[in-house]
């Protein structure tokens, strides 16, 4: 069994045979996060870009649990420099780890490093306990949203909705039609105002064309895959 629990705007973390893995960490300065940085366990980290609402609190984290981080190869040297573990993929490549692998894929949006300079944001394909689940990362709507599963079905996708620095959640019904997922959780809403939306509106969108079953999750809430 591998479970999937939502720590609030694209943060999540994934468990199966006491594995953990942590994607997107933004915990300390987001309003929305019920857990601290201090509290969260990782065996790996993996962080779609570095804008600070995503890369958040890896480093920090890392340190602190010997977590490796996954994440592009720009983003990756600079927090090298700092003496966080790291794993430098680039678009397509792929990390084995215990009990599973993650693959970075590309996503429409703009992206930095820690330190400012310009590096390529991803996707996130991790496979873990058998299950596979697709982080879109920060993206807009594009076609190749639908290559990934081409070559591995997909059992969850989480869908960035908010708009305003993502697609909204009119494309991302389409987005979750590309993906083509069994289910789909949204994320990248409401934690800010820009990016504030209706969520159930998003679930009734996408069941009513019967293109997956959607859950809504609270911040702390849990799904079984």
């Amino acid at each position: 069994m591998t479970t999937v629990t939502f720590l609030g705007h694209s943060a999540v973390l994934m468990e199966s045979d006491g594995f953990r893995v942590l994607v997107d960490p933004f915990l300390g300065d987001n309003p929305a996060a019920t857990v601290s940085p201090d509290e969260v366990e990782a065996d790996l980290i993996v962080v779609t870009h570095g804008h600070g609402d995503h890369l958040g609190d890896a480093a920090a984290i890392s340190k602190r649990t010997g977590a490796p981080v996954v994440t592009i190869v720009e983003v990756a040297n600079e927090l090298g420099e700092d003496d966080v573990s790291v794993v430098d993929l680039n678009l397509g490549g792929t990390h084995a780890f215990e009990g599973g692998w993650v693959r970075l894929v590309p996503a429409w949006h703009t992206g930095t490093t820690p330190g400012g300079a310009t590096a390529t944001p991803a996707g996130a394909l991790i496979e873990l306990g058998g299950k596979v689940v697709y982080h879109l990362g920060d993206t807009a709507l594009f076609s190749d949203l639908a290559l990934p599963g081409k070559r591995t079905p997909i059992d969850l996708a989480l869908v960035p909705i908010g708009g305003y620095y993502t697609m909204d959640r009119h494309d991302a019904v389409e987005a979750a039609r590309f993906v083509n997922a069994g289910r789909v959780v949204p994320i990248h809403f409401d934690t800010f105002p820009p990016i504030k939306t209706d969520a159930q509106a998003f679930k009734q969108d996408v069941e009513a064309a019967g293109i997956a079953t959607v859950d809504v999750l609270a911040v702390g809430d849990q799904i079984e895959l």
